[in-house]
C-alpha cells in the first residue's frame, strides 16, 4: 500500500469509529431522557403512553393514604385544575407533605394511575421545581379564563 492509501484508510477508519461512538452516546442519551408533564397535560393525553416521564404539582390535600404493613403510598398530584392519582412503593422524602410541591417519575398504568418509581419533594419553603411552578401558573390562568367566560 502506498503511504497515501494508508493515510486515507486511517482517516476513514477514524471517521467510522467516531461515528459509531457518537451514535452510541446519542442513543444512551435519548433512552435516559425524561420529560416533565403537568396533571392537565396528562389528562389531555399529551404524556407518552408506556414510557417513563415526570409529573409535578402539589400533593392534593387529604389524598395521602398508606397501606398497612407496606411502604406503598397512594396520593394525588394536582396543578389546581386537574388531579392525577399516584401510587408509590418505597420510602418518601422527609419533606413530602400534603399541599407541598412534588415531582414523581414513572408511568401511567392502564387504569389511569401514575405508578411512580421515584418521588422528589421540594427542599425548602421557597423552592418548587421550575416546571411544576410553571404548570401551576398555567393551570391557574386557564381556570380563571374558564370562570370569566
Amino acid at each position: 500500500m502506498k503511504p497515501r492509501h494508508k493515510k486515507l484508510a486511517f482517516i476513514v477508519a477514524g471517521i467510522t469509529v467516531l461515528g459509531i461512538a457518537s451514535m452510541l452516546v446519542l442513543n444512551a442519551f435519548q433512552s435516559n431522557l425524561v420529560f416533565f408533564f403537568s396533571p392537565s397535560q396528562v389528562v389531555a393525553n399529551e404524556a407518552p403512553i408506556g414510557k417513563s416521564f415526570r409529573i409535578g404539582g402539589l400533593v392534593a390535600e387529604g389524598s395521602v393514604k398508606r397501606e398497612d404493613g407496606s411502604t406503598t403510598v397512594h396520593f394525588a398530584v394536582t396543578d389546581t385544575a386537574e388531579t392525577i392519582p399516584v401510587v408509590y412503593t418505597g420510602i418518601l422524602p422527609d419533606l413530602f407533605r400534603e399541599g407541598k410541591g412534588v415531582v414523581a417519575q414513572g408511568k401511567i398504568s392502564n387504569a389511569g394511575v401514575f405508578e411512580a418509581d421515584e418521588v422528589l419533594a421540594k427542599h425548602d419553603e421557597n423552592y418548587m421545581p421550575p416546571e411544576a411552578a410553571e404548570a401551576l401558573e398555567r393551570a391557574a390562568k386557564a381556570q380563571k379564563a374558564s370562570l370569566t367566560q
